[in-house]
């Protein structure tokens, strides 16, 4: 297994470099940024519509009301799509192009709008049809977001812009400067459009429907299930942030599925798509990546471990809103052996039960989009619409877990167990050895001055740990270091003010990029791997080396 888990290790560059790609990237940050519409939409569908499963239904004025709302924000999430992808991918460009030769964001996310509704929608007398300007129009979106950016590249890179006399005002000049690319986009959409309807007869987002619906339909079946949220698992293994590569893929059809079931449902029908947000957040990813709610319990109370017993209720509450990272890098889980097997299979076993309970016992699926931090059994009874088998099914899946953690659970146990018997002084030893080292050091830092340093992660949970045993071996040592642990893109306008910034281990991709923003601050920048995250998480002393060599 060990073997297995070191090549594993040696594709990591390659997963990483698909991970850190533009296009990927630009699709997960535009629906990061939409997240607070779409959840902000399914707030009015909670209120229209869950009081129907206790018998109370708001009369029809109030029910159209509150579903304004709702279709004002969802009913638009296409078009909002087509703006947040190409400003994303209109940034990662920025980063790559000289300072004085930048693509304006703005007008880019304009020229986004305009292509979309002249490209995805369908006009009608005196207006546009609302069909494919929601979720249906996802993938046009997408296709919108890549093309315009690249427009106005082209036109950066080969200077066609209209020059202004050095007298005209900045922004004014550079309204001018946006002329030609807004136009050529303009422009190519329009052609596009009357080619492509005159050609197919429809319109380019119903086609689009069409062509991708068997992806769709795979995706739903047990083996699509199985390799999307076996990837997903896989790549949190090896300490890559597996939604970043697999989420982009499959965005589009999880909202699709979502809106689809919320229709069938107030229709009155069964509602049987199975991919969504929900089945990610409460069901495959129950207590986070992994399924780990059932293991991080086990931890809390049934080990003997000193180790695993302290994480194990030290994690409870985090795992239980889905925040595992204190238990992927604590207990450890990530590159770890043992849980390699449960690890990928019980998030599989997971969503394989819930189709079950979809299509055979004809329960619903997910109708409402939830946040990912609501605990998982409220999530899925919630999201269901208060499904009755929502709690048998929430119980299967805990057993289920249960059975499948649990002999590795028993043997990593006993392994740290007898481990924990056979300690000896040799660490406390260790530790003496390093604290003189780290004295002898000749730190960059002068009298009454304190080092800052960054720790980085996705979601800011992994890197509170290490930012924790850094502020720790500081206080043993009675050094004036002070360390703070961020979401990576939180730092983007605080990168001057650290001495040194850490990547943790799933972010270890983006240390190029986070190179290239500090360039032009004295911040050093620096990442990990995984054994040696979880290793500088656990020893404070260590921890304080690893900066200091890092800041030499």
């Amino acid at each position: 297994m060990n073997t297995m888990i070191k090549r594993i290790e040696k594709m990591k560059p390659f997963f990483e470099k698909i991970s850190n790609n533009s296009y990927l990237r630009a699709i997960r940050d535009g629906f990061i940024s939409l997240i607070p519409v779409i959840l902000f939409s399914s707030f009015f569908l909670l209120v229209a519509y869950v009081p129907n499963a206790f018998g109370f239904h708001w009369g029809e004025e109030i029910e159209t009301i509150l579903m304004k709302a709702y279709n004002g924000s969802m009913g638009i999430l296409g078009v909002l799509m087509a703006a947040t992808v190409t400003k994303s991918l209109t940034e990662n460009f920025n980063s790559k192009l000289p300072k004085m030769t930048q693509i304006n964001n703005t007008s880019t996310m304009i020229a986004a709008f305009i292509g979309f509704v002249i490209v995805g929608v369908d006009p009608l007398e005196g207006g546009f049809s609302s069909d494919y300007m929601g979720t249906k129009g996802l993938m046009t979106a997408f296709i919108v977001g890549f093309v315009v950016p690249n427009i106005y590249r082209f036109c950066v890179k080969k200077n066609l812009t209209v020059k202004m006399p050095e007298e005209v005002p900045g922004n004014i000049s550079q309204t001018f400067k946006d002329l030609i690319p807004i136009t050529l986009s303009t422009i190519f959409f329009w052609g596009f459009d009357l080619g492509f309807r005159h050609v197919s007869g429809s319109g380019f987002s119903e086609m689009l429907i069409e062509l991708f619906q068997p992806i769709f339909s795979a995706a739903d079946g047990y083996l699509g299930l199985a390799i999307i949220f076996g990837a997903m698992a896989f790549f949190w293994f090896v300490g890559i942030h597996g939604p970043s590569i697999v989420e982009p893929a499959v965005a589009a059809i999880y909202i699709s599925n979502v809106e689809m079931n919320f229709q069938l449902y107030q229709n009155g029908e069964h509602a049987p798509r199975i991919l969504s947000q929900g089945l990610q957040y409460f069901v495959a990813t129950l207590g986070g990546t992994g399924a780990t709610l059932v293991i991080t319990l086990m931890f809390a109370f049934l080990a003997k471990s000193k180790q695993l017993k302290t994480m194990g209720r030290a994690s409870a509450i985090p795992v239980l809103f889905g925040v595992n990272e204190p238990m992927l890098f604590g207990a450890p889980i990530v590159l770890n052996p043992i849980f390699f097997i449960p690890f990928i299979l019980a998030p599989i076993a997971n969503v394989w039960i819930f189709k079950f309970f979809v299509e055979v016992l004809a329960m619903d699926g997910f109708i409402y989009n939830l946040p990912w931090t609501t605990p998982g059994p409220v999530g899925l009874i919630l999201g269901t619409g208060f499904a009755g088998l929502a709690i048998v099914l929430m119980a299967a899946l805990l057993i289920v877990d249960f059975a499948i953690y649990f002999p590795f659970f028993k043997a990593y146990d006993n392994e740290l167990l007898i481990k924990e018997k056979n300690v000896s002084s040799e660490e406390q030893a260790e530790n003496k050895i390093k604290k003189t080292e780290i004295n002898r050091l000749e730190i960059p830092r002068r009298k009454n001055t304190q080092t800052n340093v960054l720790v980085l992660c996705a979601n800011g949970a992994t890197s509170s740990m290490l930012a924790n045993a850094i502020k720790k071996g500081a206080q043993e040592l009675e050094m004036d270091i002070d360390a703070v642990a961020m979401a990576y893109g939180q730092h983007k306008e605080q990168i001057g003010e650290f001495d040194l910034i850490i990547l943790a281990p799933q972010m270890a991709l983006m240390l190029e990029e986070l190179r290239e923003s500090a360039k032009d601050h004295k911040t050093q920048t620096t990442s990990t791997t995984g054994i040696e995250y979880i290793k500088l998480a656990k020893a404070p002393i260590e921890a304080i080396h690893f900066v200091f060599e890092n800041l030499a």
